[in-house]
């Protein structure tokens, strides 16, 4: 068993590594191409990312609850939201989409998923 110490070292790195990645400015990012732009590239990482995020906390507290997974969600939900206006207003290069959002939100109900299916195996 991992102490929880490590696991909230793991959250904690994790959340900074994606707050770098979304601060950075646009120009740091290739041009999608036009077969990624067919397939909403961007919208997909913001998806894994926000799956991976979720997933991260709830093994690292433990989560059973439902409330919590809630909870969870809607904060995850939220920094999504905060991501996209900071990039709107202070980032340059970097706009404010919100079908970035609707993938953060969904990223954060498929991570929820994936804990919640993994937990009910064991």
């Amino acid at each position: 068993m991992m102490s929880p110490v490590r696991r909230y070292s793991i959250l904690l790195c994790y959340f900074l590594f994606i707050c770098f990645l979304f601060f950075l400015p646009g120009k740091a990012f290739p041009q999608a191409g036009n077969w990624m732009g067919a397939i909403h590239f961007d919208k997909w990482v913001h998806l894994g990312i926000f799956a991976l995020l979720t997933y991260i906390t709830c093994w690292t507290v433990n989560v059973k609850n439902f409330k919590f997974f809630v909870l969870v969600c809607m904060v995850a939900a939220a920094y999504g939201l905060i991501v996209e206006f900071i990039q709107d207003h202070f980032i340059p290069n970097r706009s404010l989409d919100l079908g970035d959002w609707a993938a953060d939100i969904a990223g954060s109900l498929a991570g929820i998923w994936c804990w919640s299916a993994w937990q009910g195996k064991k």
